[in-house]
């Protein structure tokens, strides 16, 4: 995978990033979602590679990256904290600016990136997300059984943990593989052996395990507080923003959703389930290669 990249390990002031990095032009940092890591841009890195700098980031506490002491408020890892990370990391590689895309947990770090830092981000992308105030507020018994990890996931610590320790590959294959997530039709082509086993090798360290319901937990309390502050106070994203999500997963009314926290939004559904650059990466290729070919951010210093 990611054949002609570099491989990376950038320390910040709270962190260590590691990273994947190849191609040239204006800088694109690709942020993965759970249970995965950066691995999972592998099939759609190399085409924006052609176009772009592209440097594909694990999270904080996900992959290879450090794994940061947790707080009892969570802070440590919030969106807020992932995010302060990235835009470090970017600055460290010579980006003054970029764009960024994110799918799942990466898109919220990514929209959180793009409100807090906005002379950084010149423009965004999130793949199968909506924001995480509006996620919890629209939970009904639907999406709480197709979604049902957000709140096992949050539960106190040692609870989940203990549980998915006790077998990280089934835990990892039944999320991936969750018919609520991806209908059977679409599995076969899904994943590739290389990058499942990219994703078991990290995901079944007990500290990843730890990291990632922390991640979890920040996105019942403290993201969710930062999102209602930012929507009470009409603090919206500024930059051009890009929606995309598989039109086979749970999500509706996403670009409208979107408006009420970006000022200049487009999207579509793409044909596949939740999981956008593996099961349709020639239509996610394509999206993000022409909303961020539009206008360009300054190259690496």
């Amino acid at each position: 995978m990611f054949e002609g990249f570099q491989q990376a390990r950038v320390e910040t002031s709270q962190a260590v990033i590691a990273l994947t990095r190849g191609g040239t032009g204006p800088p694109l940092l690709l942020l993965h979602g759970y249970p995965q890591n950066r691995a999972m841009w592998h099939r759609v890195a190399p085409g924006l590679a052609e176009h772009f700098t592209v440097v594909a980031a694990d999270l904080r506490g996900y992959g290879d990256s450090s794994h940061p002491p947790d707080a009892a408020d969570h802070r440590a890892y919030s969106k807020r904290a992932m995010a302060g990370d990235l835009v470090e990391a970017m600055g460290r590689l010579g980006f003054p600016s970029f764009f960024v895309a994110g799918h799942d947990r990466g898109g919220r770090v990514a929209y959180r990136m793009a409100l807090d830092h906005p002379a950084r981000v010149a423009k965004v992308a999130t793949l199968d997300i909506v924001p995480t105030y509006e996620q919890f507020a629209r939970v009904d018994r639907h999406l709480a059984m197709s979604g049902y990890h957000w709140y096992f996931l949050a539960q106190p610590r040692g609870f989940p943990e203990r549980l998915i320790g006790a077998d990280p590959e089934f835990f990892l294959r039944h999320t991936m593989g969750h018919p609520a997530v991806r209908p059977p039709e679409a599995r076969a082509a899904r994943f590739t052996d290389e990058a499942f086993a990219e994703y078991l090798r990290c995901f079944a360290k007990p500290e990843v395990i730890h990291a990632t319901c922390e991640d979890y937990r920040a996105g019942a309390t403290i993201d969710f507080d930062l999102d209602a502050a930012d929507l009470a106070a009409g603090r919206r994203i500024g930059c051009p923003m890009l929606a995309l999500w598989g039109e086979r997963g749970r999500l509706h009314d996403v670009v409208e959703t979107w408006r009420k926290w970006a000022a200049d939004v487009r999207g579509r559904a793409l044909p596949c389930g939740h999981f956008l650059p593996e099961e349709a990466p020639g239509e996610t290729l394509a999206e993000l290669r022409t909303f961020f070919l539009e206008s360009k951010p300054a190259a690496a210093a």
